[in-house]
């Protein structure tokens, strides 16, 4: 278990690592602990502001006093501040409720009691929830809706493109689908399948054929294969190696 560390409002991170996601995910395979999810309505609107003032809005002026601006108490969409302020404010709300943050990742909480363990990744408003028992997981469901306005998504299935697949013998993560969105957005579906992700010996370099016309295609697609390397550690080398010509694509590059 990482060791656990007290609360502190300069908090570092918003969301947790994929890492972390995937070491609980890990955890919960490894003890048969069941994975749940919850999900926060209005994430962004549920944090307390300290010193944040606006002009008065149009058809609101105060005639006697309109130089006057208005100091606003809850955050809004599009709020530079609205991130940090949720984030500190559910920190300190599972704190005060038996929590504890992992010096690992400030978006892990564990809370361990003599009734059982249950273990909280926040990534936004994603909530990723682990424990020993069921009992003890819909216990702490409850303790949240009581507090804030969430919706209870069950056992986990899907999160941030990766399918999860439960069952007795353990669990199974997918981006089978994240993969077709890509080959279908880049034009990719008629591509024939290769057993390997590179060619064995090739050799590429910075100088040799055409340049790619649309350098931010390259870019995107080496970005989704980077993602895709989460649970697919085998493209490492072969991504690895697209990705020293970023700046300069060429389609040798993109052909690989």
């Amino acid at each position: 278990m990482p060791k656990l560390m007290a609360y502190t409002m300069k908090r570092p991170s918003l969301v947790a690592k994929m890492t972390i996601v995937i070491i609980v995910i890990a955890m919960a395979a490894t003890k048969g602990w069941s994975l749940h999810q919850m999900d926060v309505k209005n994430v962004f609107l549920h944090g307390d502001l300290q010193e944040v003032y606006v002009e008065q809005p149009p058809g609101y002026v105060d005639q006697t006093h309109p130089n006057l601006v208005c100091r606003l108490k809850k955050t809004l969409y599009g709020l530079k501040q609205a991130p940090r302020t949720w984030s500190n404010k559910i920190g300190q709300y599972l704190v005060t409720s038996g929590f504890q943050t992992s010096n690992l990742d400030f978006s892990l909480y564990v809370e361990k009691t003599d009734h059982g363990i249950v273990v909280i990744v926040i990534y936004v408003d994603e909530l990723i929830i682990i424990g020993d028992s069921d009992a003890n997981i819909f216990d702490f469901k409850k303790l949240l809706k009581q507090k804030f306005e969430m919706k209870d998504l069950g056992e986990l299935h899907y999160f941030l493109g990766i399918e999860v697949i439960q069952s007795p013998k353990g669990i199974w993560l997918l981006q089978r689908q994240y993969a077709l969105n890509k080959l279908s957005k880049y034009g990719m579906t008629g591509y024939k399948p290769i057993s390997i992700p590179l060619e064995q010996n090739v050799k590429l370099s910075a100088d040799e054929g055409d340049l790619v016309e649309d350098t931010t295609m390259y870019k995107c697609i080496v970005r989704s294969l980077i993602y895709m390397t989460i649970i697919r550690p085998y493209l490492n080398y072969a991504v690895g190696v697209v990705s020293q010509f970023m700046q300069t694509p060429q389609k040798p590059h993109l052909e690989q």
